[in-house]
């Protein structure tokens, strides 16, 4: 593990915008390469670590925003795909779950999908009201409602 540098003044906004000293960094080619070398820790830490130094980040919520949902096939079949504000795709399927947390109130869905190691991406709004589209309730639970993808059933939340 590279020596730790301390904090590097940078921070990822709630809505996937990434700061440098304050300032937006305009370039996408420089944030993908970033998103690269992020990690977080068991403690929640976010860091970025490349081979010569090590350092924290501040995160607001997740740091990607999976903007687009892609689908292939049907029903039990289906295997749905998230494209992320830096353009990974992920296959929504049991090493990369979807997971659905609530605001304070308990009242507003927060969904999130693992990109890789602790690394989430939330779904964007648009994108999560496209699954709610296609939901149906769930085989053991009708109270519970659902979307398939990759043969596995995954939670939304509860009719």
């Amino acid at each position: 593990m590279p020596p730790i540098c301390g904090d590097f003044n940078m921070r990822i906004d709630r809505s996937g915008i990434w700061f440098y000293q304050g300032s937006p960094i305009g370039r996408l080619a420089l944030v993908k390469l970033f998103s690269t070398v992020l990690r977080r820790d068991d403690e929640g830490l976010y860091w970025l670590t490349t081979p010569v130094e090590n350092g924290r980040i501040e995160v607001e919520d997740a740091p990607f925003i999976a903007v687009e949902a892609l689908f292939e096939g049907q029903g039990r079949d289906r295997i749905i795909k998230f494209r992320t504000n830096v353009d990974d795709v992920v296959t929504l399927d049991s090493n990369h779950p979807l997971r659905v947390a609530f605001d304070a109130s308990g009242q507003e869905p927060r969904p999130y999908i693992c990109v890789r190691a602790n690394l989430e991406a939330r779904l964007a709004r648009s994108v999560y009201y496209h699954l709610v589209e296609i939901g149906e309730p769930s085989d053991q639970d009708e109270a519970v409602f659902g979307i398939w993808s990759s043969g596995q059933f995954f939670p939304l939340g509860r009719i």
